[in-house]
This record gives structure tokens, sequence and C-alpha cells, in this order.
């Protein structure tokens, strides 16, 4: 795939998608890593003195400009993470205030420009905005990976219009992840939790064929729990999806796929109620309660299953883990690769938002070979499909000779 190791890109006028969602709580950033991760293709691109236009998704806007999705919160910390000693912001994305900008600007400079989320045309995928905006640039660099799995604009529209390019953080993810999944060590486990089937049950299906367990938590697992004839109170099901499970199950069977699901969890009535938690076997679930995270014994099944393997890849917390105590399985297994990963033993990877925040909870990085910082887009690369924004990138047939 055509990336910034390919070209020599000088002088230009350059548009840098990167995903710069990043979670903001009481006017800090919590975690900065999607930050770090545009670094290197940022410093790349500053020593060859092109103008860069960063553009970023934040959050899901309702209205065209709402002050609280703005990303001009972001500047300090690119220009304290880029080390750069200035940075430009623009708040208008009409094409007479972009050109105004580049001509304002020096080579070597870098402007951010608003949430492009505030353009109803960014999520339509809107051919004339793509080309109004695109026509002030000479090349686009997608450096989001984490966002490349929708059909937008930035993601795919402008890549019709300019030469087009991978990032290095972009490179990266696919690099790390495609080593585990086109070349998986055996014997492996994948560890998915989550909330829902829906936005997994692709995923799963295709793990199946790669992975010799696979372990099934969160309030997912609920529904293959009641496929299984286990009643689970009050806890989420989606019961549509009951006959999907039972297919996935058997499939599973037939690859000769060991899955492991909860035998015993913890309950209470709600996720607020500290005063009536039961800690009981999945066959003694109160009717009146719902399931909050996996019990000690099925922490412990999990823990030693990941010993046996030498490669694992997990998604997902499996546990409200936001709450404590509710939290106990995802640590308890984060806690585990750790160990198992400090001699070697096994190679682990991680994606997803959630997985990414458990992981931290329990100090657990150094357990991983490569942690992703997608969530959507990394899901949709497990279920064995290219991301659009990375098919736009290989399928573009401009001429490159400019850049």
């Amino acid at each position: 795939m055509k990336n910034l190791n390919n070209f020599k890109i000088k002088n230009k006028k350059v548009l840098f998608r990167a995903d710069l969602n990043v979670p903001y709580f009481n006017g800090l950033v919590t975690d900065k890593s999607r930050i770090f991760s545009i670094k290197k293709s940022i410093k790349k691109l500053l020593s060859q003195k092109n103008k860069i236009f960063i553009i970023s998704h934040f959050g899901r806007p309702k209205d065209k400009h709402d002050k609280k999705f703005s990303l001009e919160f972001i500047c300090p910390y690119l220009k304290e993470i880029l080390e750069i000693k200035k940075i430009f912001f623009l708040n208008e994305f009409d094409s007479q205030s972009i050109n105004k900008k580049i001509n304002e600007m020096s080579f070597g400079d870098i402007c951010l420009l608003e949430n492009i989320r505030f353009i109803p045309e960014e999520e339509k995928n809107d051919v004339n905005f793509s080309k109004e905006i695109t026509k002030f640039f000479d090349v686009f660099v997608n450096d989001a990976f984490s966002a490349s799995h929708r059909l937008h604009s930035s993601i795919v529209g402008f890549a019709n219009f300019l030469p087009a390019v991978a990032g290095y953080s972009l490179i990266d993810e696919i690099k790390n992840i495609d080593s585990f999944l086109l070349n998986p060590k055996i014997p492996n486990i994948a560890i998915i939790g989550g909330s829902k089937i829906s936005t997994k049950i692709a995923a799963l299906n295709n793990l199946i064929e790669l992975f010799g367990t696979i372990v099934i938590g969160g309030a997912m697992s609920n529904t293959f729990l009641v496929a299984n004839g286990i009643k689970v109170g009050t806890s989420l099901v989606e019961k549509d999806l009951i006959d999907i499970a039972n297919k996935f199950l058997k499939k599973a069977k037939d690859f000769n796929c060991n899955i492991i699901l909860p035998i015993d969890v913890i309950c209470s009535n709600n996720i607020n109620d500290k005063n009536n938690i039961r800690y009981c076997d999945v066959n003694k679930i109160s009717s009146n309660q719902m399931i909050l995270d996996l019990g000690k014994k099925t922490s412990k099944i999990i823990c030693n299953e990941i010993t046996k393997n030498k490669m694992l890849l997990w998604n997902g917390p499996l546990g409200a883990f936001e709450f404590k105590p509710f939290d106990q399985s995802t640590l308890d297994v984060a806690s585990a690769i750790k160990t198992h990963s400090k001699n070697k033993e096994i190679q682990a990877i991680a994606g997803g938002g959630d997985t990414i925040s458990s992981i931290k909870l329990a100090k657990a990085e150094k357990g991983f070979k490569y942690i992703s910082n997608a969530g959507g887009a990394f899901l949709e690369w497990l279920e064995g499909n290219e991301s659009p924004g990375v098919i736009a990138i290989k399928e573009n047939n401009l001429d490159y000779s400019s850049i």
C-alpha cells in the first residue's frame, strides 16, 4: 500500500486525516495515545517543509457547531506532543477560508481544522464537498486507522480527488493486527467481551477458524448462556440473536474451537446496587438480578487457559469494569496476561477503547506486544474485511508524479 516511505513529499500542501477523538473529561485529555500515534508521520512531513492541515472528528455532534464538540481544546496537546511552537486553528470549512489560511501559512506550519462532523456532508461522503475541500491541496495522508472503517468524505471521498498515502500509524496498525491473523502461533486464544453479540458476531465467526480457544465474556455472554438453556434474570439479552448464538456454538464444534462461557457470575439488582451483590453459579441466578461480572471460578479458568497458549487476542471487557467490584474478572485477566508475557511465553494484542481503558486500569500495558487504538475498525479487520479507507488508498489511480 502506498505510504509515506514511498514518496518524498516536500513543500506540498498536505491534507492529513488523524483520529483525535480522544477521551476528554473535566477539561483534560485522559488518554493521549491517539495524539502520540500521529507524531511520527507529522514530524516526517514537517521535516520536509510541508503545510499541514490536520482534520479529525470528535464525538457525535448533532448540531452544526456545538461548542462542546469543538476540537480547539486539543491544540495545546498537539503543540506539546508534536514539539512545535505554534499551531493554527480554523473553525470554518468554506473554500474561501481554507484558501486564505493556506496563503497565510508558511511551509513547515500546521493548522488544525474544526471538527469535520460539524459538516453534514462529511458523513454522507458527499462528492461535491470532497471536491471543494481538496482542490487547494497536493496530497492526502490518512493516518487514522481507527476511523478508516467509515464511508465518510474525510476517509474515502478525499482520496478520490488527491494522491493518497497511508501514514505510519495506519501502516503499523495493519502490520501488527495482520501478524496475528495471517501468521497465528499455535496454540492460541481470543478473549472477546463487550455488551452485544450483534456488533461482534461477524468477528467471532472469523476467529473460530483462526483460534483454538475463544473466551466469551461481558454482557454478550448472556445471550450464549440463554442459548444453552440457562436463565439469566434481568440481564441484557439479545433475544433475536439466540438462534445466531446457537449456530455459532455449533460452528465452533465443527472447527474444533473450544468456547469458554461463564460458569459463575457476580450479580446485583442493578449496576449501582452494592447492597445486594451475589456470587453464584450461572444456574442459580435470581430472577430479579442481572449479571455484572464473571465469577472467580470462571476467571480462574480463563487465567489458567492463558498459560497454555502462545498467542492471545483481546477485545472487550469481561464485566462492567467501570464499577467496582464488577471490574474483578477484567483486572484478573489483564494481570494474568502481563504475568505470562514477562518471560515472552505469550504474545498478546488488544484493541478497542474499553479494552485499552481496562488494561490501563490494571497497569498491564507492558503485557501486550501491541495495543490498537481502534475500536470499530479493529473489529472490522478481525472480521476479515479491509477498511474502506485502506481500499481507497490501494485503489487510487491518480497521478502521483506531482508528489
